[in-house]
C-alpha cells in the first residue's frame, strides 16, 4: 500500500481554523468615549477622529451607536473589529424581534451579552480590540457599563475609555451627582473633552454629544469646543524637565 499517495497535505488537517484571519494589530482607531448617568438618563461623548496607527487619518468616524430600543453603544479601538460587533448585535436584535412577544432587550441584557462575546473571543486568542461603553434607560431604570477587550466589565454611575479612564474620571468623581440636569451634563462632557484634547494626541476637535432617555437616542450633529492655547505650560511643555530635547 502506498501510504505516500493517500497522505493528505498538511494543511487539510487543521480543519477551517487554518485560513481564519485575525486582528493582530489594530489599524484604525477611535480614541475615548466618556458617558455618564443624569437626571433622565445617559450623556455619552465621542469624537470622530479615526487613527491610522499615529496619523489622524479620518476625521467623520462615528462611534456611538443605537442598538434596540433601550439601548446606546460606543466604542473606542479598532473601527473594524466595533463594525463586526455592530453586526452581532443586528443579529440579536433581529432575533429577539422575531419573538414578536412585547418585550424587548434592556441594557443590562445587551451589556451581558457584550461581556460574554468580549471574553469568549478572548479565550480564543482572537480578541475584538475595543473598549466598549453599554448605557441605556428601561421602564424608568438608568443603566451604564463598560467592558474592555478581554471581557473585564462593570457598572457605574460614570464610565470612560482609553485615555478618559485616565483624564476623565478624576474630573467626573469631583463635578458628578445624581440629579445632574442635561445642560450640566453636558458641560461636564465638554469639560472632560476638552481636557482629553488638550492631552491626548489621538483626540481631534470634533465629537457628537448623545443622549439616552425613556423616548429614545439622540446623537447631537458634530461640533467644535473653544479652546485656549495660551497656557504657559504649552510655550515650552519640556521646560525644567530633565533629560528631555
Amino acid at each position: 500500500m502506498n501510504f505516500m499517495a493517500s497522505k493528505q497535505p498538511e494543511n487539510c488537517l487543521l480543519g477551517p481554523e487554518s485560513d481564519s484571519q485575525r486582528t493582530l494589530y489594530p489599524y484604525v482607531t477611535g480614541t475615548s468615549v466618556v458617558a455618564l448617568k443624569y437626571k433622565d438618563g445617559i450623556l455619552m461623548a465621542a469624537d470622530l477622529g479615526g487613527s491610522y496607527g499615529s496619523t489622524l487619518r479620518y476625521k467623520n468616524v462615528e462611534r456611538m451607536k443605537p442598538i434596540g430600543k433601550h439601548s446606546l453603544l460606543g466604542a473606542s479601538g479598532e473601527i473594524s473589529d466595533f463594525q463586526e460587533i455592530l453586526r452581532y448585535l443586528d443579529d440579536l436584535i433581529l432575533y429577539d424581534n422575531m419573538w414578536d412577544d412585547g418585550n424587548s432587550l434592556g441594557p443590562k441584557e445587551v451589556h451581558n451579552y457584550l461581556t460574554r462575546v468580549m471574553y469568549n473571543r478572548r479565550n480564543k486568542f482572537n480578541p475584538l480590540w475595543n473598549s466598549l461603553v453599554l448605557g441605556g434607560v428601561k421602564k424608568g431604570e438608568k443603566y451604564l457599563g463598560t467592558v474592555s477587550m478581554i471581557g473585564v466589565n462593570f457598572e457605574d454611575n460614570h464610565v470612560a475609555t482609553g485615555f478618559g479612564n485616565h483624564l476623565a474620571r478624576p474630573i467626573l468623581r469631583q463635578d458628578w451627582h445624581e440629579n445632574l440636569s442635561f445642560e450640566d451634563g453636558v458641560k461636564l462632557l465638554e469639560k472632560c473633552m476638552r481636557v482629553l484634547l488638550y492631552r491626548d494626541r489621538s483626540a481631534i476637535n470634533k465629537l457628537q454629544i448623545a443622549k439616552i432617555t425613556e423616548e429614545g437616542v439622540t446623537i447631537s450633529q458634530p461640533y467644535s469646543l473653544k479652546t485656549y492655547w495660551e497656557f504657559s505650560a504649552f510655550a515650552n511643555p519640556a521646560q525644567g524637565a530633565v533629560g528631555t530635547w
